[in-house]
């Protein structure tokens, strides 16, 4: 007997039609093929270390500010709620917000662009792919197969973005980047909510830490729309519990918003099948026009007075200079990391040449957290009249 699924639309993925697995597996008792995968998720070894990973800033510079854990788990409730009120299949969209993240590196996009300019001439680094990778082959612990054997529809949905170049060495999974087809409702809905989760919060740390202030954020209309909404129902408020207010109605203003346009999208194509989804001209899932605008100058105002703030591009450039030392360092002599990550690109480079040899290299620094980073830059690279 089979664990419980959920009851969906004809245009969710529904289990009974799933593509299932790339190793065959007896199905699990108690729970649903897509639960498995979430719990898979969850107990795997890189969901953990996404405590110690930056959102915005690095781990050590605070303890209430985001982590790509928080992050996800953020991502998986406003996904989930979503994904309840449409009647798509909540299970495995939960399972691909908990993994989208497993790939990035420390450091968070500083840590990427660093490590993507030094892979540049053996394939780049993307941490999109580098969580497929994750799932794919690099977990360690079962012993019928590497990875973590999730369902096609999990993996599809982790896998947002892909280059052609890189599409057509994915076979099917990379399919529909090449024919330009569109992936399940649910990883559609999955890239929507990571959206409007780090939007939302990271307006949230930004004021926490100082970076931005409430009178410069009115500039922007839903931040403004909600600060004089709060306003006038608690016209005495103050402080944490302000900004809160304020960040949760911003978080409502887009889910109500995601799910109303994709409820009049769905009905206008009324597709009753997931190819018929896949073969839409457009996503289906989606914010309308008015909301993708407030969304857009919401993500310009983050880009130009919070990623680009002094403080941040001051972290962020030690990131990657950290990152930087570290892969030379190892590339110059893998023996300076641990003996399985040696061994293996000892491995592969005689399998499959040097860019095999990097991409563990790439694969080992990846997996790190920010003060494991930090910690083993200081070993390789003490500092001057350090013993």
């Amino acid at each position: 007997m089979t664990g419980p699924s959920a009851t969906v639309a004809l245009f969710a993925v529904d289990e009974s039609t799933a593509r299932g697995r790339r190793i065959s597996e007896p199905p699990p008792t108690h729970r649903s093929e897509f639960q498995r995968d979430r719990d898979r998720v969850i107990h795997s070894s890189a969901f953990r270390r996404l405590v110690y990973k930056t959102q915005v800033f690095v781990n050590h510079e605070g303890d209430l500010y985001r982590t790509r854990l928080t992050h996800s788990l953020e991502v998986a409730q406003i996904a989930r709620t979503v994904a309840g009120a449409l009647s798509l299949n909540e299970y495995l969209v939960e399972a691909i917000c908990l993994a989208h993240d497993l790939g990035h590196t420390p450091f968070g996009h500083a840590g990427q662009d660093a490590l993507n300019a030094c892979m540049r001439d053996h394939g780049g680094f993307e941490h999109n792919l580098q969580s497929l990778r994750v799932v794919d082959e690099l977990e360690e612990k079962y012993a019928d197969f590497a990875g973590l054997n999730l369902m096609y529809e999990t993996r599809e949905g982790i896998l947002k973005h892909c280059s052609s170049r890189h599409a057509r060495g994915l076979g099917e999974l990379g399919r529909r980047f090449l024919e330009g087809r569109q992936p399940a409702l649910e990883a559609q809905l999955a890239n929507l909510a990571d959206e409007v989760a780090y939007n939302s919060h990271d307006v949230d740390d930004g004021l926490r830490a100082g970076l931005l202030g409430v009178d410069e954020l009115r500039e922007v209309t839903i931040f403004s729309r909600a600060y004089d909404e709060v306003r006038r129902r608690y016209p005495e408020l103050q402080g944490r519990r302000l900004i809160y207010e304020i960040v949760r109605r911003l978080i409502g203003y887009m889910v109500d918003d995601l799910v109303e346009e994709s409820s009049r999208r769905l009905l206008e194509a009324a597709p009753v099948s997931v190819e018929e989804v896949r073969s839409a001209d457009r996503p289906l899932m989606g914010f309308s026009r008015s909301m993708a605008d407030q969304h857009r100058q919401l993500k310009r105002f983050l880009m130009h007075h919070l990623y680009r703030h002094p403080r941040v591009v001051k972290m962020s450039n030690r990131a990657w200079g950290t990152l930087t030392e570290l892969f030379e360092a190892y590339q110059s002599d893998i023996r300076l990391m641990p003996s399985e990550f040696s061994l293996a690109a000892e491995n592969a480079a005689q399998k499959r040449g040097e860019s095999a040899r990097l991409r563990v290299v790439a694969d080992y620094i990846a997996g790190m957290t920010d003060r494991y980073a930090i910690l083993e830059h200081d070993r390789l690279f003490p500092a001057d009249g350090a013993d």
